[in-house]
């Protein structure tokens, strides 16, 4: 289906450097002759709250990981209805925008937008083509200001933003397929995912037993005295954390101080390095002025970092640095001072006991979960003698490595697959493919209801999926001929 798609019969140039040349039948208008600005207030206060997600467009506020705080009251706050597209004013050059399906309470500080009467546009199809690559660069150029977080789109510089416009049939057209596409896509990544947590669960239970029992299946066990860790090898021996390693955290110096930034050398880190295992690099980077005044503490190389907040799969992550930084106030740095234990060692023991960490930071009270230094110094772990701390090293490396292997691969399958989607929704929004007969002989998909079971029909397709890639070993090759099916 998708490698029979070719250009339209004829173009014409559309005078705008990001579009380039159109289908001869498509125009260029102006926001302002498709869109006006809508200004609703709520007067209750109890509509659904809705938030915009760069990644989701427009949501309910309830499904989405959102820091900042509640109003006390949403009485006067704005409104908007499905097709409207609500747009963060303050984040539209980061795709911080898309069209509502769910009434609903927005901030005061977005801008809600409906087609004008007698426009011919279709929400669906205004979604499609604001949220794609090609258009981002007219909401980077028409946002404004002087700092890159407080770049704001006005209501003027967006309506005077240039929209192509095909028929409202190949708009229909367009749509249509394009939702077929992009369920199919949905599927086939989902069912990478579940490969990958599979993959993820064998690699955990390889290290976790590795760190609490060792290689030798026959050694004489004793009781540990700690829960997680249960029976250990009986020369083993069982130390809290704090007792030979220093543990602190760090902070983020001020975003609105460019003397904390500006020309800054020191790498700084945030959580998100704690899923790298090991940190070679750093992106971002803070000035000696911001080490002094901030407080921030200087992590040496060969110390365990830790992720000690947030919701996702980051908090409880370990990894092992491999430069000199400093930290923010979401990680936590594990200094090693006593040769008990090494780095590259203590960093594997968390890694096989990351379900403890979660547990533990879960059981702290807090709803979001969180891990303090407290926590850490007062964690155990299992330690052999050193030289059989470098022995399991290399037999978990040498035990995971296909897995790791089949990880990597699959994500970046995954990450493939997303950027030929993106590709895809920019051509066809922007009328370098033609998809008119495509769309027109594409099945109808409805919704597959969830059974007796909890499982519909996609999910024992995903999961076949998965017993097919144990079995066959599937490939790119595989999956271009199920998407061009």
């Amino acid at each position: 289906m998708i490698a029979d798609l070719g250009p339209y019969p004829a173009y014409r140039d559309s005078g705008v450097a990001w579009l380039g040349k159109v289908p001869e039948n498509w125009e260029i208008k102006r926001g302002k002759n498709l869109l006006c600005c809508i200004d609703v207030r709520s007067a209750t206060g109890t509509e659904e709250l809705l938030t915009v997600s760069s990644k989701r467009g427009v949501v309910p506020r309830r499904s989405a990981t959102v820091t900042m705080f509640k109003a006390e009251s949403y009485v006067g706050h704005k409104l908007c209805w499905p097709g409207d597209l609500v747009i963060n004013s303050l984040w539209a050059w980061a795709r911080g925008l898309g069209v509502s399906q769910i009434h609903g309470i927005i901030s005061t500080a977005y801008g809600v937008y409906r087609a004008r009467p007698g426009a011919e546009l279709a929400p669906e199809f205004i979604h499609r083509l604001v949220r794609s690559t090609p258009f981002h660069w007219e909401l980077q150029v028409r946002s404004k200001g002087v700092w890159t977080s407080r770049l704001q789109l006005t209501d003027e510089s967006f309506l005077g933003a240039p929209f192509p416009v095909p028929p409202l049939p190949e708009q229909a057209a367009i749509v249509r397929f394009l939702d077929y596409v992009d369920r199919r896509i949905r599927r086939y990544i989902r069912a990478k995912q579940k490969l990958i947590e599979l993959l993820e669960e064998q690699k955990q239970a390889i290290i976790h037993r590795a760190v609490t029992r060792g290689l030798d299946p026959d050694v004489r066990l004793e009781p540990s005295g700690v829960e997680w860790l249960g029976e250990v090898p009986e020369h083993w021996e069982v130390w809290q954390i704090g007792h030979f390693a220093r543990v602190g955290n760090g902070s983020t110096p001020s975003r609105g101080n460019t003397a904390y930034w500006s020309g800054g050398s020191y790498p700084w880190l945030n959580s998100s390095y704690a899923n790298q295992e090991t940190i070679r690099e750093a992106d971002q980077f803070v000035t000696e002025l911001a080490l002094r005044e901030c407080h921030l503490p200087i992590v040496p190389a060969g110390s365990v970092l830790v992720a000690i907040t947030g919701q996702g799969k980051t908090r409880g992550k370990a990894a092992l640095l491999q430069f000199e930084a400093t930290i923010n106030q979401h990680v936590a740095f594990i200094t090693i001072r006593n040769a008990v234990c090494s780095a590259e060692y203590l960093r594997l023991a968390l890694a096989g006991l990351y379900s403890q960490l979660r547990a533990m930071s879960d059981d702290s009270g807090s709803t979001k979960g969180a891990l303090t230094c407290a926590d850490l110094r007062h964690f155990r772990v299992a330690l052999p003698p050193n030289a059989e701390q470098a022995e399991l090293l290399a037999a978990v490396d040498h035990q995971t490595r296909n897995c790791a292997t089949a990880i990597e691969h699959t994500q970046q399958e995954i990450d493939l697959l997303r950027e030929y989607r993106t590709r895809l929704i920019a051509d066809v929004v922007t009328g370098k493919l033609d998809v008119r007969e495509a769309a027109s002989g594409l099945p109808e998909e409805v919704e597959e209801p969830v059974e007796r079971d909890g499982q519909s029909a996609a999910r024992r397709a995903i999961a076949a999926a998965d017993r097919l890639w144990d079995e066959r070993g599937l490939t790119n090759e595989d999956m271009d001929a199920w998407l061009h099916e």
